[in-house]
């Protein structure tokens, strides 16, 4: 099956990152290339590399930039980007797009498991190794559990989902998507099933969990903006507001100045803007772009220009 993801917020991405024909640019979440494509365009004699650490994803971009020696793939996680520059001999870029979370083509391949609409293996594995959503379910104990769907899920009825889903895997593993789906759905209160389905914030957590994803955004944060040249521009696009206050946050964090307290008669700490905001707030899809693509509807762009190394310490 041909790896398919239709780009959001496109145009207004394309545009922000301000492409310059011989600049060197990175897709760290290349999926099926919507994106790459059309920073490729715009390229002369510049450069782009294309990250994912999905095989299908890998396979996909290979097919589609092979002939393209503008294009070079490199199969890992967004957050390791800095490392797989470095191994290609580059060591600053002019601009880095990052698409965080699932894909519409992992959501559509019911045998990923990311679903709950479809019977399928419980797994949302986005690279296809190490512990899957099964493992979780059927291994850990009711308070990690909990600690996931409430941190990562935003779930407030964690505790009686938990509960269900230790009384199911006492008789038997849980091996199903429906099956997960089913226990969350006969655990939640009726009144609270009319917002949306009721799996989808546990289903959300879980596939969190398993891909360290809140994680993986905050080093790739860390590595994107430690790559950029001075004038670079970091876009980043969000789909629920966990990754999104991560994006806010640390932007935010970069376009600080001065960090004394208020009563200081002067400024002691040194500190200055080291990024400045391309956009002042998130830019959301259009009532175009939302007709056509429904997924969309959560997407958030956030964009930042490099203007001075970091040099400070996170806390």
């Amino acid at each position: 099956m041909e790896f398919v993801h239709k780009p959001v917020l496109l145009n207004e991405t394309i545009e922000n990152l301000d492409i310059k024909p011989d600049g060197i640019y990175i897709d760290g979440t290349a999926g099926g290339g919507g994106h790459s494509s059309e920073i490729a365009k715009r390229l002369e004699n510049g450069r782009l590399i294309c990250i994912d650490q999905d095989p299908e994803a890998i396979l996909t971009l290979h097919n589609r930039f092979d002939n393209d020696n503008k294009v070079t793939i490199y199969k890992s996680n967004f957050s390791e980007m800095k490392e797989a520059a470095n191994k290609l001999e580059i060591y600053s870029v002019d601009g880095i797009l990052l698409d965080i979370g699932v894909s519409s083509r992992q959501l559509d391949t019911p045998e990923r498991g990311f679903s709950y609409h479809h019977d399928a293996p419980l797994d949302m594995r986005m690279s296809k190794d190490g512990t899957t959503a099964a493992d979780l379910v059927n291994t850990l104990p009711f308070n990690e559990l909990c600690k996931i769907l409430t941190l990562y899920g935003e779930e407030k009825f964690a505790k009686s989902i938990v509960r269900a889903i230790e009384q199911r895997r006492a008789v038997k593993p849980i091996e199903t998507t429906l099956e997960l789906a089913e226990i969350v759905a006969n655990a939640y209160p009726a009144k609270a099933r009319r917002d949306g389905h009721p799996a989808r914030k546990t289903f959300q957590a879980l596939r969190i969990a398993v891909n360290g994803e809140l994680d993986r955004l905050s080093e790739g944060l860390d590595a994107a903006f430690s790559l950029l040249k001075n004038g670079g521009r970091l876009a980043v696009i969000t789909f629920h507001s966990l990754e999104d206050r991560i994006v806010k946050q640390r932007m935010a964090k970069w376009c600080q100045g001065c960090t004394c307290p208020k009563d200081f008669p002067i400024c002691v700490c040194g500190n200055t803007p080291s990024a400045k905001l391309v956009t002042k707030k998130p830019i959301e899809a259009s009532n175009e772009e939302l007709e056509e693509n429904p997924r969309s509807r959560s997407a958030k762009l956030r964009v930042c220009e490099k203007i001075k190394d970091y040099k400070r310490i996170y806390e």
